[in-house]
């Protein structure tokens, strides 16, 4: 494990400098393209830049370059191709809006290099019960994950720093769940994805200098789900990721098909006259992990919700790392 120490360091400190020194010039650069959106959550006009997939993207493939040029690890190269390609279909979609179908589709596509590379298991280990072997079904799981995974963190896009904020705490939670079962290679493979978040987090916090649009949101995603599946960790970075799940599930039961969040009519929140969020009483908009977080607490901030987010999210994590002790257990 001594060994791993140097690499650890020169990946993370790299993934640090490179989206914390390229993402104020990318905001300048957006800006002159006039490439802003609205913050609809603020009483004044704001408008922020968007995307800032490319300053993610770009911590994500040089720290993992370092670690590949180190370790030369097949996982490596299925875990940048898969986040790599999760990016250009966000990119796609932050240019132009496409029809619902687009993203799940398209990340299934970007899942199939770990299946080529055969970085997988197909065993699926569960705490306490051990592991069981499903050969066909974990390609079907492997081809689900990516999209699913991708889609949950662009999901839970709303609010100024929550995805980016929310990565911090979930991937965190999962490297050090990849240490306590002993995957050290992953572990430090997973590093980071979690550093790149919290570099990214400086600017995405409220108030948001930018937003990571679909192609940062769809790579922070993909990259989750890629390290879950070749670190055999799959069921912990559920219950690491388990509060965007249920925000997924909430949306996608209530609006019943898949569908862009932009193309939805009825909203899940409104605005108090001093510009809180509280939930709307409209039966027609889709429910929301936001939303049954301000129906329960009433009217709050922006970053009062943003916090209440955090807080769940680090409860995930602490479940997953007691899950993972438990998996410890029946190793």
């Amino acid at each position: 494990m001594i060994d791993l120490l140097i690499p650890t360091i020169i990946s993370c400190v790299a993934a640090l400098a490179v989206v914390y020194i390229m993402t104020p010039p990318l905001i300048k650069f957006l800006e002159k393209q006039n490439f802003t959106v609205k913050d609809m959550n603020k009483k004044e006009d704001v408008m922020v830049v968007r995307p800032g997939g490319p300053a993610i993207i770009a911590g994500i493939i040089i720290s993992e370059i370092i670690l590949y040029a180190f370790l030369q690890l097949n996982e490596i190269l299925a875990i940048l191709i898969t986040t790599s390609a999760a990016f250009v279909i966000g990119y796609v979609d932050d240019r132009k809006v496409m029809g619902g179908w687009f993203k799940p589709v398209a990340l299934a596509v970007a899942a199939i290099p770990i299946i080529a590379l055969g970085t997988y298991d197909s065993y699926l280990v569960f705490p306490l019960f051990g592991a069981v072997q499903i050969p066909v079904l974990y390609l079907a799981l492997i081809i689900f994950m990516i999209p699913i995974t991708g889609n949950t963190i662009n999901s839970i896009d709303v609010l100024n720093g929550v995805a980016s904020g929310f990565m911090v705490i979930a991937s965190f939670s999962l490297s050090l769940c990849l240490f306590i079962v002993q995957n050290y290679e992953i572990a430090v493979v997973s590093l980071p994805l979690g550093v790149v978040s919290l570099a990214f987090y400086k600017f995405h916090k409220v108030p948001s200098k930018i937003f990571p649009g679909d192609s940062g949101a769809l790579a922070l995603g993909a990259m989750y789900g890629g390290i879950a599946i070749v670190g055999d960790v799959e069921i912990i970075a559920a219950v690491a990721l388990l509060p965007a799940v249920i925000n997924s599930f909430l949306f996608l039961s209530s609006v019943k098909r898949v569908v862009e969040h932009r193309q939805i009519k009825g909203k899940p929140v409104e605005h108090t006259v001093d510009f809180k969020l509280q939930a709307t009483d409209d039966k027609k908009a889709p429910v929301t992990l936001v939303r049954l977080i301000l129906a329960g607490g009433g009217p709050m901030s922006e970053k009062q919700v943003g916090f209440a987010i955090f807080k769940l999210a680090i409860f995930s994590g602490f479940l997953a790392v007691i899950t993972a002790l438990m998996m410890g257990v029946s190793l």
